[in-house]
């Protein structure tokens, strides 16, 4: 038999004519003929003619099948089309609404040359206030390598390590996808994943990580548009170079440099098998971390390679004995400015859009004060805070025109990368109490007047002060300096929610809702430390509000301007003259109030807060110069051991102030307005209302639990959250 399997195709002969039959003879015998084996079968009789169709007779579906024999299986072979009908409309329907509720907003592929570039964030060179270097960030791409100029295993590790069938599959793998669900369904669990590499490259350069559903629909139909304008070997040069490998870095020449200070076409074996170990899991197996664990896949990785030949023994050896050493500068971390980096990393984004050129940023952030608020938060945290139970704190700073000088997010960013200083919303306390004063000075209350620091009950809540206990007739700015609740509330009822929602939005504080109930006059709703900073400066600048800003100007890496923060005016949101009242009054709170620890011998005001059972401990105040927040308390909200305002905040907010003042000389707010006469002449009756009321108030302090704490100033404040107080016996008159 011949193995030439490109014989031309047989052509069948047409067909001949019949030749005309004779008459049949009746002296021949066929069927005798057939017998003496002549090999001819006797003719067939003709076949009666079909009878004519009867007058009005029309289509019959039943025609349609009469190949199928009896008519009931032409209607077995009906139903079975009506059905396969049915399963087409219903694909049909199906997949007309998978395109509207999952590929309605898939991403548009662009053209070949911009895949390189697509969705590519900036690296950035960051500045402090004064010009100099104090950062690197953003990715770190290297550069953009061709398959050729990398030696053959670096491209053989990475598929050995994700998708060893690369080049035998489209773009999706079927085969490893009914692979990887019998093992997670033999697992019970998710053990093993059939994502091939383009649709990785796919999710790496237009979707997100999200395990969704949607996400994963996706993430096929742009793989199956990459498979179609790229050839494999670009897709997987693509991947090599777009690829995240943790420390944000991109591609394998951005990897190689950095894990090991030198190009990618100068890697060993066992340098890229480790690398190639990192994309699965990059911040668990991140080599500055875990290197035991990387390690570990690496010779997974290499197991994999001399399995499918293409490494030898000898190479596969050779690269188990061959450890990879870091380059010094691959464990060098960003210390203290790594919750500044993040944050203004965010907010350049936001200015030069995310497929911006390389930047350098200059930052409004003050070197050696950052340095020195960093410090002051750790070193107090680890000694006096470790035996209150406080294990975290926030720090932020900024001059009157709102350039942020110093930010702390936290006790260590290596730890927990969570900025508390613009991230966390706690409840202030009785910081919050300056707006509850200020939208009562709005409506005719002076410092001057007063009230009776006395019980109170609205509706089912009753706050009362820190020990239970009254002070009687205060003066309002004496209640704000010693921070009693209960007067606090009154002025919160005669102002009305609407009245300090309205304030505080005005204020920037956001988070307010526009109607409050009366629980926010002791702070129960929550808010940043950037936000009430932020609110604060109100009171510094006489009644004018300034946006905080950090990045001062952004330029390219040719030195082309990108970007310059204009200074702006202040918007006016609050009369200088209550804004002079306001101040006044938070003097008094570092003067004989409740922050007397915060005083360092200058002029400045401020606020001390604690809120519901020492959970949060706040204080905020400014100088002439500089406006500052600190916040102490824990990530999950466990008590502290009775943390007020006006301890460890109020010390940690004097120890920066001291080292932010340093060289400056010392000055009062030029902007402060004479104190307003009343207009109307006091009541002579006065006196004896408020003797009367001081006696009702120690009558009610004799009659109460004597195992309650006597109130007296100097405790710090009561928690924000409004709490029952020990129930008081009426005294008859």
């Amino acid at each position: 038999m011949s193995d030439n399997w490109s014989l031309p195709p047989y052509r069948f002969e047409p067909e001949q004519e019949p030749a005309p039959e004779a008459a049949p003879n009746p002296d021949s015998e066929p069927k005798a003929e057939f017998a003496r084996g002549t090999g001819r079968k006797p003719p067939k009789p003709p076949k009666p003619p079909k009878p004519p169709r009867e007058p009005g007779g029309g289509f019959r579906w039943t025609s349609l099948f009469s190949w199928a024999g009896s008519p009931k299986l032409r209607w077995v072979w009906l139903s079975l089309l009506i059905l396969i009908l049915a399963g087409m409309v219903a694909v049909m329907a199906g997949l007309v609404y998978i395109d509207r509720k999952y590929l309605t907003d898939l991403p548009a592929l662009p053209a070949r040359d911009a895949l390189f570039a697509v969705n590519r964030a900036p690296g950035i060179r960051f500045e402090d206030r004064e010009g100099k270097q104090i950062a690197v960030r953003g990715p770190r791409y290297g550069e953009r390598v061709t398959l050729d100029q990398l030696p053959r295993y670096v491209p053989e590790a990475f598929l050995a390590a994700e998708d060893k069938r690369f080049f035998q599959h489209g773009a999706l793998d079927f085969q490893g996808i009914a692979r990887a669900a019998w093992v997670n369904w033999r697992a019970g669990r998710v053990v093993q994943g059939g994502s091939t590499i383009t649709q990785q490259l796919a999710k790496g350069l237009f979707l997100t990580p999200d395990q969704t559903a949607k996400r994963k629909l996706q993430e096929a139909v742009m793989a199956r548009q990459l498979h179609k304008v790229l050839t494999k070997q670009e897709i997987l040069e693509l991947y090599l170079n777009r690829i995240f490998f943790g420390a944000n870095t991109y591609g394998i020449d951005g990897a190689a440099r950095a894990y090991f200070g030198k190009p990618a076409g100068q890697m060993s074996l066992s340098e890229a098998a480790l690398l190639a170990s990192l994309p699965k899991a990059p911040s668990r197996l991140a080599l500055t971390k875990n290197m035991a664990g990387a390690l570990e896949r690496q010779r997974l990785i290499l197991g994999n390679m001399l399995e499918e030949r293409w490494i030898t023994r000898a190479e596969y050896e050779a690269a188990l004995a061959d450890t990879p050493v870091l380059a010094p500068g691959a464990t060098q971390d960003e210390g203290d400015l790594g919750y500044i980096l993040d944050y203004a990393t965010a907010e350049a984004v936001k200015i030069a859009g995310p497929n911006s050129p390389d930047l350098v940023v200059r930052l409004t952030i003050d070197s050696r004060l950052q340095a020195t608020g960093a410090k002051i938060v750790r070193e107090t945290l680890r000694g006096d805070g470790a035996r209150a139970g406080a294990k975290q704190a926030a720090l932020l700073a900024m001059t009157p025109d709102g350039a942020i000088r110093a930010m702390v997010g936290g006790t260590d960013f290596d730890e927990t990368a969570f900025n508390r200083a613009v991230q966390a919303k706690r409840q202030p306390g009785s910081t919050f109490k300056p707006f509850v004063y200020a939208a009562a000075l709005e409506r005719g209350v002076l410092p001057s007047d007063t009230r009776v620091d006395g019980p109170i009950k609205i509706g089912d809540w009753a706050p009362a002060n820190y020990g239970g206990g009254y002070a009687g007739t205060v003066s309002v700015e004496t209640a704000l300096a010693k921070s009693i609740n209960t007067v606090a509330v009154k002025l919160g009822q005669e102002v009305g929610g609407q009245g300090i929602g309205e304030l505080s939005r005005r204020f920037g504080l956001t988070s307010i809702p526009p109607n409050p109930d009366l629980s926010v006059t002791l702070g129960a709703y929550e808010v940043t430390l950037l936000d009430l900073v932020s609110a604060f400066q109100v009171f510094q600048l006489g009644g004018q509000r300034q946006q905080a800003y950090i990045i001062e100007g952004i330029v390219g890496q040719d030195g082309q301007p990108i970007y310059q923060h204009a200074a702006k005016a202040p918007s006016p949101v609050y009369d200088v003259a209550n804004a002079s009242m306001m101040v006044k009054m938070m003097k008094a709170v570092l003067l004989r109030g409740t922050g007397t620890r915060a005083d360092f011998g200058r002029p400045a005001a401020g606020k001390t807060g604690t809120s519901q059972n020492w959970r949060d401990a706040w204080f905020v105040g400014f100088t002439p110069d500089y406006v500052a927040g600190v916040w102490v308390g824990n990530d999950d909200d466990k008590p502290m051991n009775k943390v007020a305002g006006g301890g460890l905040p109020s010390t940690i907010w004097r120890q920066f102030m001291i080292a932010a003042h340093k060289d400056l000389p010392a000055r009062d707010f030029d902007w402060l307005l004479p104190d307003p006469v009343p207009e109307t002449e006091e009541d002579p009756r006065n006196p004896f209302y408020q003797d009367l009321a001081g006696d009702f108030a120690r009558t009610v302090r004799e009659l109460e639990d004597e195992t309650a704490e006597p109130y007296t100033p100097e405790e710090p404040d009561e928690p924000g959250r409004p709490v029952q107080p020990p129930q008081v016996p009426q005294i008859p008159y």
